[in-house]
């Protein structure tokens, strides 16, 4: 089997390449995913992501190492695995970052890659629905992206917003336009009261049908096959077994997975390498370090008005005619992403830019809701993380074998200005929670628990409680000093035909959900693979 791009990951960035690749036929393209497709109805439903999330069919369900400045706990750390990767499982918040965020990756070297450079991609890639004026100079339309308004906003929404601006922070209408500092409802990757994720914005039933696409499923690739130092294919598990890029292999497996593979293909630290006895392509220390990810802290309240989501047998008729509203009209609350609302602050005024970012939503959440039995009382959650965080971790082998998990190394915490940053974050949060909107609704604080008041305290439950808010990026990052992995094209420095086009790609985390930027590194890339063979 041949073709002129093979495409690994048919995730965010994948469906993204696999689409713009193929689009004017000149180019054979084959798209690898090592998930099932995306045919569970929860996928598709908004309100699915419980589902979807505890699923093992369609969550690689990673866990961490144990995390030493974390109570020494591992923590589990949910990926999507089907098409259309963690955007077919994410709470579908479009968020781009900060214009700070990008020009710093500008000021590291990534000329090209400046906040002036990447708006004009946002905007192309989205049909913008919010805004009766778009396009304008913040936001497209006619984009494959959808990006909605809710359809259907929970009553606690509307006291979060309330209760926000009574504390002192502003109500902002777009995250994405001119100021991004305040709080408000967050824009949708919805369509037509469905889930717009990156499958289905970009792998329509058109473009499946494209005779120079083929897209595999449940295939799982070991890793890139070389010929000296060009990559000229990649070898799968199973049938067929070998797959021959005429042009280049591009790996789209995520700030986990790409780096897994690129060691199991020879390219990262010699030392490592050797330890596994994995033959040496080429040492690029850089392969799986620079690991970042939001660490977040849940303020969560018992709700006494029943407007929460819950599985308590009380509200089984509310349910039922949600379903019904969803399943006739595609309407009412299962079109609801659950975190419709939240915001962007700062930890104290002498911040330039926002470093929090909040998330409400309407039920008691914890555990990634692998833990059922809080959803089956009445409760809201306020969830606050910290946007730019210091610490960096790694991404390392476990094993030769591609289908046993690398090793993950978070290392959160490594630095007291984020044990300072999630402090105050609490606190804002509980300032939040005790505002006059609240009042009608408000029960008793469940966590951290009015009882857990001093700052020991809540250093000691933070270590405890803390999760992950599904943003690993930075594994094989882009630049131009002696640890990127890729330059500033995406290309693999020390080796030739192969690229990295993912969230892996990005030197430092964006202030911000991971999943636009994503999409738009992989717009960025696509064009610069056919520029190359234009």
């Amino acid at each position: 089997m041949e073709a002129d791009f093979v495409i690994v990951g048919g995730g965010s960035a994948g469906c993204v390449l696999a689409n713009r690749l193929s689009a004017d036929g000149r180019h054979v393209v084959v798209l690898i995913e090592a998930g099932p497709p995306d045919k569970s109805p929860f996928i598709h439903m908004p309100a699915g992501i419980i589902p979807v999330i505890r699923s093992d069919t369609y969550n690689w369900k990673y866990w961490t190492a144990p995390e030493p400045q974390m109570g020494n706990r591992p923590m589990h750390w949910p990926r999507g695995r089907t098409l259309g990767g963690s955007s077919s499982i994410n709470a579908m918040c479009y968020i781009r970052g900060h214009a700070w965020d990008y020009d710093h990756w500008a000021e590291l070297g990534c000329k090209g890659w400046g906040y002036a450079d990447v708006l004009p991609v946002f905007r192309r890639m989205e049909n913008f629905e919010p805004a009766k004026g778009a396009p304008d100079e913040y936001h497209g339309v006619g984009g494959p992206l959808n990006v909605a308004a809710h359809r259907y906003l929970n009553p606690l929404m509307k006291a979060f917003v309330d209760a926000a601006q009574q504390a002192g922070y502003p109500l902002t209408p777009d995250f994405n336009g001119g100021t991004q500092e305040g709080i408000g409802y967050y824009d949708v990757m919805q369509k037509d009261g469905q889930r717009c994720s990156n499958a289905k914005a970009y792998l329509d039933e058109q473009v499946k049908a494209r005779d120079n696409l083929t897209i595999l499923t449940d295939a799982h690739v070991q890793g890139v096959r070389f010929e000296g130092k060009r990559a000229v294919g990649v070898t799968l598990k199973g049938a067929p077994g070998e797959i021959r890029a005429r042009r280049e292999v591009i790996l789209s497996a995520g700030a986990i997975g790409s780096p897994q593979l690129l060691m199991l293909s020879g390219i990262g630290s010699a030392a490592h390498l050797g330890e596994l006895g994995v033959p040496v392509v080429c040492d690029s220390a850089g392969v799986g370090e620079n690991l970042q990810d939001h660490l977040d802290v849940t303020v969560t309240v018992k709700e006494r008005s029943r407007h929460a989501v819950s599985l308590n047998p009380v509200g089984l008729p509310r349910s039922l005619k949600a379903l019904w509203q969803y399943a006739t009209k595609k309407e009412g609350e299962m079109t609801s992403n659950l975190a419709q609302a939240g915001g962007f602050i700062k930890s104290n005024p002498r911040e330039p830019i926002p470093d929090i970012q909040l998330h409400f939503v309407p039920f008691a959440y914890t555990n990634h809701g692998q833990d059922l039995k809080p959803l089956t009382g009445w409760g809201y959650t306020l969830m606050a993380c910290d946007l730019r965080p210091k610490s960096r971790g790694r991404i390392s082998l476990a094993s030769t074998d591609a289908l046993v998990h690398p090793k993950i190394e978070a290392r959160y915490l490594q630095h007291e200005s984020e044990m300072q940053r999630l402090l105050t974050a609490v606190m804002k949060a509980r300032e939040i929670l005790a505002q006059p909107a609240f009042k009608p609704h408000r029960g008793e604080e469940v966590l951290p628990g009015a009882e857990i008041r001093s700052d020991e305290e809540l250093r000691e439950w933070i270590r405890q409680k803390a999760e992950t808010i599904y943003h690993p990026v930075g594994t094989c990052k882009m630049g131009v000093d002696d640890a990127a992995v890729l330059d500033l094209q995406l290309k693999v420095r020390g080796v030739e035909g192969l690229r990295v086009v993912d969230a892996s790609v990005m030197p430092t985390l964006i202030g911000g959900n991971t999943n636009a930027p994503t999409t738009m590194i992989a717009e960025r890339g696509a064009e610069m693979i056919l520029t190359d063979y234009r």
